[in-house]
């Protein structure tokens, strides 16, 4: 999988979204907001309902819930994760990602712009709270 860098701080469910369905972030960001869906509303990185929304119109299929993250070697094959996942005024927050395993190895795309290389190995430093797997188009 191709990764995508977000093109806006508060982007990340629109690169996932668009590196899932193998098209270009503006692609994706139409898309979104031809359903109500934008980059800088906290829904987006606060819920799971509009990251869902974007697949399904993509023609991605997405597990009906989340799962409580254990060990990546449980992990699907391909998987949205929550990484940086914290509370403000009670409310929760997280950063987007995506966890992909082939047959040679396993890696997250993070589309973060300031990551220096987007396809991370270094699992011991990432924490994910909870996942949804993501199945094949």
């Amino acid at each position: 999988m191709k990764a995508v860098l977000q093109q806006e701080t508060t982007g990340c469910a629109i690169a996932c979204a668009a590196a899932i369905s193998a098209i270009e972030y503006e692609a994706a960001k139409t898309v979104a907001n031809r359903l109500r869906i934008h980059a800088d509303d906290e829904a987006l990185w606060s819920s799971t309902q509009p990251i869902r929304d974007l697949l399904k119109e993509l023609g991605v299929k997405t597990a009906a819930s989340e799962k409580t993250f254990t060990t990546w070697d449980n992990l699907p094959g391909c998987a949205l994760i929550s990484l940086k996942w914290h509370l403000e005024k009670g409310k929760p927050f997280w950063h987007w990602a995506i966890f992909v395993r082939t047959n040679k190895k396993s890696y997250v795309i993070d589309s973060n712009k300031s990551l220096k290389i987007n396809y991370r190995t270094d699992f011991g430093r990432m924490n994910p709270k909870w996942f949804i797997e993501v199945y094949s188009r």
